[in-house]
């Protein structure tokens, strides 16, 4: 029988509210409602969208996550990947602006939503994991750099035609880089660095709002309206309206591959937050739980003048730092926000597009991690490529093959270091009192000229079967009097038919000249499974040990005693007898 609460969730944190809980989701919410203001706008200014969509994505896509979701600190909304992501998508199919690029935008957003409830319905919560970090670092850099070309036009006041791409934008403002309104580079280099200002010194209070206000006033003295500073114009004061994707087949037919990159990022995005946020608050994160209410968060979106959202990194952080217990704060700041448009929409009449710009310039240059880049860099060659990769594909390709390109690479460097699983050799150290088995990689130690140790450590599974293989033969004519392997088994986790079959196959040949294969310490699932497809049968009952002690004394029985008479290396405690 289902649980209700597996329907809906959020019965199972309702129970949990106090007085003291609601009193500090209610403060959290406060706190969330200001920050998200200037946010909603900028996010919706980069997805190509009016300023008000960005805020009608902030008041009901987070209700609908905090509803449906697993997080008690999460709050999903605009955010800057998602919203460059949508205008380099839908910018390809309809004009910026126009009635039809705002249907694309509600369609893809439905279709986001689809793919991602679907993917939580069929559990696949741990579909994220395979995304490396380096990915999403490096995507969320290059979208950063991105939006801040895009803004060059609003910042620069030249001339950029709509849709340019990130080299031909540079070409563009080199080429007019005598034709800069000076006006509105002051009001946006004002914006922006008193953002800073604000930010360093006032760090308490909202300095994206305070750094436009700021920006407007300063337009005001200097009189830009006059001087070609244009203002984003008053915003319409209601709530969501009802809106309708289009749901054509063609339409879908068009759209589907590019909300499933949609999707995918969003995922990416919710549950890397919703995880960090969760080390913090010692909080476990069900990530198919995440998945259903991302996608229906995103499906409802659409049909409220919402465009696609996700779990944003800044908000979800002040939540939590700003005391929310439960998520009836991401509840809070909606509702707070919709009271906000009503009473100050008509404000946004005297805001300049130039300090727009400064805001934006601001959230983009903060969304570069230097400090995981830095670190990515110096600890790993592989991962330094899928950054490269991923942030090059960004810049210059379509951002939704970028997000693919940094998988598939990550992929393969992934499978690559499985394929060839590390194959240690060990000997007995006579320096230690229990003469423990030592990696000569560590230390140089003496070898029984007839009886290999080695350690895999690594799965034995059909892409590690050929390297796997090839290094035992290797092993035989390097060492031609070698004729016994013993393989300690305890690091490997998982064997499937081709590893089975491989093991079978290496016993006969190692049989064949003249000794055996041998395993000890495998794990319980393994032995099971080779006893199970009776490949135990083939390797030899009797080539199975428990630990290496034994499976040595065992197999010392099976030597060539005769050279052992003359051997000087006579490693193990079984030697004595030979001196």
């Amino acid at each position: 029988m289902i649980k209700l609460e597996t329907i809906f969730p959020f019965l199972i944190w309702f129970r949990l509210t106090t007085k003291e809980t609601f009193k500090a989701d209610f403060m959290a919410g406060l706190t969330g409602a200001v920050i998200v203001l200037p946010q909603g706008v900028a996010f919706a200014m980069i997805a190509g969208l009016p300023p008000e969509y960005g805020l009608y994505t902030a008041m009901v896509t987070p209700i609908i996550a905090a509803l449906f979701g697993s997080s008690l600190h999460l709050i999903s909304g605009p955010t800057t990947a998602i919203s460059i992501v949508v205008f380099s998508t839908i910018s390809h199919h309809a004009e910026p602006g126009t009635a039809e690029f705002l249907n694309l935008v509600l369609t893809l957003t439905f279709l986001a939503g689809v793919y991602q409830l679907a993917f939580g319905l069929a559990r696949l919560g741990t579909l994220v994991n395979f995304v490396s970090h380096s990915v999403v670092v490096a995507f969320t850099a290059g979208a950063a750099i991105l939006i801040m070309t895009t803004q060059l036009k609003h910042v620069l006041g030249v001339y950029i035609p709509k849709g340019e791409s990130f080299l031909h934008t540079w070409i563009d403002v080199f080429n007019q880089i005598g034709d800069i309104n000076y006006y509105i580079l002051t009001v946006a280099l004002s914006t922006f660095i008193s953002a800073l200002l604000f930010k360093r010194f006032l760090p308490r209070l909202p300095y994206m709002l305070l750094a436009m206000i700021f920006g407007s006033l300063v337009s005001l003295l200097l009189n830009g309206q006059a001087h070609g500073v244009h203002l984003v114009g008053e915003m319409p004061s209601n709530l969501p309206p009802l809106s309708m994707p289009d749901f054509s087949i063609d339409t879908i037919r068009q759209l589907a591959p590019e909300a499933f990159a949609v999707a995918l990022l969003g995922l990416i995005e919710a549950v890397s937050i919703a995880r960090s946020v969760a080390t913090k608050s010692h909080q476990h994160i069900n990530g198919n739980q995440e998945f259903i209410g991302q996608g229906l968060s995103n499906m409802v979106g659409s049909f409220f003048s919402s465009y696609a959202g996700s779990g944003s990194f800044t908000r979800s952080g002040i939540n939590y730092q700003a005391g929310a217990k439960t998520p009836l704060s991401a509840i809070f700041a909606a509702v707070f926000l919709a009271l906000t448009i009503l009473l100050i929409a008509p404000l946004t009449a005297y805001l300049p597009i130039a300090a727009m710009g400064g805001i934006i310039l601001i959230v983009g240059y903060n969304l570069i991690d230097f400090h995981h880049i830095k670190g990515i860099i110096k600890a790993s060659r592989s991962e330094t490529s899928v950054l490269v990769v991923t942030f090059l594909a960004t810049l210059f390709l379509e951002l939704e093959f970028a997000i693919y390109a940094g998988i598939l690479l990550s992929l393969v460097f992934y499978l690559n270091r499985t394929a060839r699983p590390k194959i240690v050799t060990l000997a007995p150290d006579p320096e230690e009192r229990r003469r423990h088995f030592t990696n000569l990689e560590r230390k140089t130690l003496a070898e029984c000229p007839q009886l290999k140790v080695i350690r895999i450590d690594g799965s034995l599974f059909f892409g590690a079967v050929s390297y796997t293989s090839s290094t035992l033969r290797q092993m035989k004519e390097k060492e031609p009097t070698l004729t016994h392997i013993l393989i300690v088994a305890k690091p490997i986790n998982f064997i499937d038919v081709a590893g089975a079959e491989m093991l079978v196959q290496q016993a006969k040949y190692w049989k064949a000249q003249g000794g055996g294969l041998y395993l000890c310490g495998l794990k319980m699932k393994t032995e099971k499974f080779l006893r199970r497809g009776g490949y135990l049968n083939e390797i030899g009952e009797d080539n199975l040990f428990t630990t290496k002690k034994d499976a040595v004394a065992e197999i010392f029985k099976d030597l060539d005693h005769q050279y052992c008479q003359t051997c000087e290396q006579r490693i193990f405690r079984e030697c004595k007898q030979f001196h």
